[in-house]
């Protein structure tokens, strides 16, 4: 009886292996940047709502200002945004906007797709990660706010 030669069997072995531990690697790596960098955008895009909406010179020039500030945060963030003002909301807390000293509150809400899954999965599966971020901004005490009355 002859012996079974195994020449060549470690090189497909370690193919087969690399193939089956790398690929998840490579996805896990490319979902968790994809999910970094949306949560970056969304910090940016809170703070950057807050600063624009309580400097505008009225609510709804600030509105538009903090979308605009939510857009380019993503945008320099290279992370998809369908609806930058369904993304964005404004709330004034303990008093009316526009007025000295009260605080404003932006938060940004954007969920992030899966990378690679097909959309027909989509429609059945809920595929996608919630990213939330919130700033605070104040109105200034010494502006002019004659536009908010």
């Amino acid at each position: 009886m002859r012996a079974r030669r195994d020449e060549g069997s470690a090189l497909v072995e370690f193919l087969g292996a690399s193939l089956i531990l790398l690929v998840p690697l490579v996805y896990l790596v490319l979902t968790v940047g994809r999910i970094q960098a949306a949560s970056f955008a969304a910090e940016s895009a809170a703070s950057g709502a807050a600063r624009v909406f309580v400097v505008a010179p009225g609510q709804a020039s600030g509105e538009a200002l903090a979308v605009a500030a939510t857009r380019l945060a993503f945008e320099d963030q290279h992370v998809p945004l369908d609806d930058p003002a369904g993304a964005v909301s404004l709330s004034c807390l303990g008093g009316a906007c526009g007025t000295s000293g009260t605080a404003v509150v932006a938060r940004v809400r954007v969920e992030v797709a899966l990378p690679m899954v097909p959309a027909f999965v989509r429609t059945h599966v809920p595929l996608a990660v919630p990213v939330e971020a919130s700033a605070h901004g104040t109105f200034p005490r010494y502006a002019d706010l004659s536009g908010w009355k």
